[in-house]
């Protein structure tokens, strides 16, 4: 479980199905080990926790993550030549869930969730989804995307936004690090503001059947190309 394993002294509890007993024997002793609850519990009270179904039997409660600053996210992206995701008004906790997933899988070392006031948050449904994807990266929030994209550019960042209609397509792209790959709203698209700030507008071609991927989909073939064309330059 990579929340346990990267944020240890944030648990505050954990509960599990009956079904997980054996499989969670050392888990249990780890937490009694620091006295922690840790006990099995029925299916009402899982759905309780985790404000869903799809809980697979186990929730662990935790302290909320810190969000680092902008100028500690920025610091560490030049440092690392990172790369980053930027989330432009994405809604769905699924599809968030799932970029910060493949983002993590792709070993990018950050994302920033962009939306408007207020602040924009993770749920835990988003969370789930990822499947320990955000304990490992680092995490920003902004209500003003365009203005955070600037001002990463004024440090070095190249920023590559996603666009279906887009000319240029992501297997012809060659740039040098740090990057950000900016995924627009799920209907919407990339906002104006945020288009201007990027130095790249890229597409995935497709056969024609149908219009578009889905955006976490997308996200996940575009990272894969941007960390092998970063990789690559550098």
């Amino acid at each position: 479980m990579a929340s346990i394993a990267q944020r240890s002294d944030d648990v505050l509890r954990i509960a599990f199905a009956a079904g997980l007993r054996k499989e969670l024997a050392e888990t249990a002793r780890w937490a009694r080990d620091r006295g922690l609850p840790c006990r099995e519990v029925d299916e009402s009270e899982l759905f309780r926790l985790a404000e869903s179904t799809h809980h697979e039997g186990l929730c662990v409660v935790m302290r909320p993550r810190r969000w680092l600053s902008f100028g500690e996210f920025a610091d560490a992206l030049a440092e690392n030549n990172g790369v980053a995701v930027a989330l432009d008004r994405i809604r769905n906790p699924y599809n968030i869930g799932a970029i910060l997933r493949s983002a993590a899988f792709f070993s990018v070392d950050g994302a920033i969730l962009g939306a408007l006031a207020p602040d924009p948050g993770l749920s835990s449904l988003a969370t789930r989804v990822a499947e320990g994807g955000t304990e490992h990266l680092m995490l920003t929030r902004t209500t003003d995307l365009a203005e955070t994209l600037g001002r990463l550019r004024g440090r070095g960042s190249t920023v590559v936004g996603a666009d279906g209609r887009a000319p240029m397509t992501a297997d012809r792209l060659s740039l040098g690090r740090p990057a950000i790959l900016v995924m627009g709203n799920e209907r919407e698209g990339l906002s104006d503001r945020v288009r201007r700030q990027c130095d790249y507008v890229v597409c995935i071609r497709g056969g024609g059947a149908v219009e578009s991927l889905n955006v976490a989909v997308a996200a996940g073939i575009l990272l894969h190309a941007l960390q092998r064309n970063a990789n690559h330059v550098a």
